[in-house]
């Protein structure tokens, strides 16, 4: 249970949904974990709160995710305040939805800013504080590989753009025994997309084992891929979706 003791985490978005079940998972296994939230300061408040109801260091940090400003000054904080940083979780996203003729350019730029860039920055401003054995795992979606409804074109399109991003940068950070890879979720019990929604029914009978993941299922993946166990695994996929994607 133990085996992430002294290890420094940053998981974005993480006061609520996948990560904050993200950084409670790399809590219980010994982790220092820093989130970071947009709006929702008493959500990250809780978070924290339950990381160090776990005997381990906390720590929430305000950030806009659209503002590469931000992302940089939150790897900074991060880093100052639990001391240094070991694990990156690039956590954070947006969904908008919505037929490609139809779209807004405010829309696609949003899309395109959250979910691609803001996964880009915040890589390339931990990477200098990462050292040998640190981890980087981005988290994505099933819909990158099976788009199975029309009006999700432009949004899958940026979670497809993650599995190139994590190839590639696990080929550059190799040399220095830091791994890079990618959990993509399929239909998960969050506030974005609740299990007892108006379309809960139907996607869980999409899914072959019936049911919504829990935040809890990808935490799991993620928490694994930031453990000495995973040392050999990079540039990979792990694909948390039920069967979703079979």
């Amino acid at each position: 249970m133990d085996e992430l003791r002294g290890r420094r985490a940053l998981v974005t978005g993480g006061s609520r949904g996948i990560g904050a079940g993200i950084a409670l998972a790399l809590a219980d296994k010994g982790a220092d974990v820093a989130i970071s939230y947009e709006r929702a300061a008493d959500r990250a408040a809780e978070v924290v709160r339950a990381i160090e109801a776990k005997g381990r260091r906390g720590l929430a940090i305000q950030a806009d995710s659209a503002d590469p400003a931000a992302i940089k000054r939150l790897v900074d904080r991060a880093v100052e305040g639990l001391g240094g940083l070991d694990i990156l979780v690039n956590n954070a996203g947006i969904a908008r939805m919505g037929m490609v003729a139809d779209m807004s350019l405010a829309d696609i730029d949003a899309l395109l800013n959250v979910n691609v860039r803001a996964a880009v920055l915040a890589s390339q401003a931990a990477i200098p504080h990462l050292k040998e054995a640190g981890r980087i795992v981005t988290i994505g979606s099933s819909v990158a590989e099976r788009v199975q409804a029309p009006g999700v074109a432009v949004y899958s399109m940026t979670k497809s753009a993650l599995v190139a991003f994590t190839k590639g940068l696990a080929r550059e950070l190799a040399p220095r025994d830091i791994t890079v890879n990618l959990v993509q979720p399929g239909f998960t019990d969050t506030d974005m997309n609740p299990a007892d929604g108006v379309h809960g029914d139907m996607l869980r009978a999409l899914t072959p084992l019936g049911r919504y993941g829990k935040p809890e299922d990808v935490a799991a993946a993620v928490a694994f891929l930031a453990s000495p166990a995973a040392r050999q695994i990079t540039g990979t996929t792990v694909t948390v979706d039920g069967g979703l994607n079979t």
